[in-house]
Order: structure tokens, then C-alpha cells, then sequence
């Protein structure tokens, strides 16, 4: 099933009749909206939770990072310094969470109010859905940011939006990744903790990828900012 070609197209999944709850899970770069489908299933969510899962596809654009070549990204970024942080190109990042926040009005007049939404993200897509979701003007269920960081650190003081001060954000990433390097998502989780927010953060022997014991935590997470 795909939505309207006025917003991102996407892949849906829906786990029971008239779903009452939504999760919009974005990919990493270079992958598609097909990339995490097959984690609905691993997720073994109660059959009592009738959900909507929304994996949109990226447009397509050029990448610095990977020296101009066209692929499917959130954002066009190239890496500083693991301990400095990335350096993102505001204008895409931005296009990108207006598309995210017209896919969650789309849920909203589908019948599933914000406060039944979680953004999901791995990689990429989980710095878009930490940007997204701390902006959104009304409060979601929760933000799930795997092997991801917060990008533009210095404009979320000003833009964040009380609405999703107290939203459950989890984070979570693997010791041994080398692509989103776990420094720059520890500072990341460092600076929401001393901003007040609540963050669940997870660490696993992994490089960037998902493993077991990530996706039983995952599990049980969704299980409570959803029910």
C-alpha cells in the first residue's frame, strides 16, 4: 500500500483493522522505506495494539559525505569530527521535517490523534526524528532514535517546542559503530538530559545495525508509550 503522491510516498503495514495507533519509522541513508518492514513482525507487539507503521522513502538528492553521489537522504551533511559533529545542510533538513510533520497530519485526519504517534528512525532517519519530533507543536507518544545523533544541536534552545518537553525518547547504539560514531550520539543524549528531557539510552556490543536484544527493548518500550 502507498500513500498519496502529494506527501512522501511510502510503504504501510497496518497490524490489526482501524488502527488507533501510528509509528513513522524513517530509514538510513541510502536505504528505503522497505529497509525495516521485516521489524514489524520481530517486534511481536500484543495483538490488542492495532497499529499503523509508515515507512516513507527519502528523496532522492546528493550527499557530500559521500562526495556528491545521489541516493536517497533526509539531508545532504558532511562529517567534522566525531567530537566536533556533523555538518548538516539546514535547508534539506529542514524540507524534510515539514515532509515528516505533513505525514503525521495525515495521521491525525486519518483518525489517530499526535499523542498516538511515535517517530522512528535508524541512522539518518533517527536524526531526523529526534529533529522532527522535539519541534512537533503537539505532543507525539514517544521518539525512537537508533544509531543516530541530534543534528543542528545549537538551534533546538530556540526552536524545540514545549509540546514534546516531556515526550519518551529512546536512544540507543552500538559500541562499535563506526559510521555514526556512539561519541557523537553520547553528546547528543548528554545535551537532551541537560536540557530535561527523557531519554532511555540503550548501548550494545553492535556495529550500525540493530541487533536481538536492541529489538526485545524496543518491543518493550513501544508497548508502554502506546498503550
Amino acid at each position: 500500500m502507498t500513500i498519496p503522491t502529494s506527501l512522501l510516498p511510502a510503504v504501510e503495514l497496518e497490524t490489526g483493522p482501524s488502527p488507533t495507533r501510528a509509528v513513522l519509522w524513517l530509514h538510513g541513508l541510502g536505504a528505503d522505506g522497505h529497509d525495516f518492514v521485516p521489524i514489524v513482525d520481530e517486534l511481536a507487539l500484543p495483538s490488542t495494539l492495532s497499529i499503523r507503521f509508515v515507512f516513507p522513502h527519502a528523496p532522492m538528492r546528493p550527499v557530500s559525505i559521500n562526495r556528491g553521489m545521489v541516493m536517497r537522504a533526509w539531508h545532504d551533511y558532511d562529517m567534522i569530527d566525531p567530537n566536533v559533529g556533523v555538518q548538516e545542510n539546514l535547508e534539506s533538513l529542514r524540507s524534510s521535517q515539514r515532509a515528516i510533520e505533513a505525514l503525521i497530519d495525515r495521521e491525525t485526519e486519518r483518525g489517530i490523534k499526535p499523542e498516538n504517534v511515535v517517530l522512528a528512525g535508524f541512522s539518518q532517519g533517527g536524526a531526523l526524528a529526534l529533529h522532527t519530533g522535539l519541534r512537533h507543536s503537539e505532543r507525539l507518544a514517544g521518539i525512537l532514535a537508533l544509531s543516530g545523533y541530534l543534528p543542528a544541536p545549537r538551534t533546538l534552545a530556540a526552536e524545540a517546542h514545549r509540546a514534546n518537553f516531556a515526550t519518551p525518547v529512546f536512544m540507543a547504539h552500538g559500541r562499535l559503530d563506526s559510521v555514526v560514531p556512539l561519541v557523537l550520539a553520547a553528546t547528543s543524549k548528554q545535551q537532551l538530559l541537560e536540557s530535561g528531557y527523557a531519554v532511555d539510552w540503550h548501548e550494545y556490543p553492535m556495529a550500525h545495525t540493530v541487533c536481538r536484544e536492541e529489538i526485545d527493548d524496543i518491543s518493550r518500550w513501544l508497548n508502554r508509550v502506546l498503550e
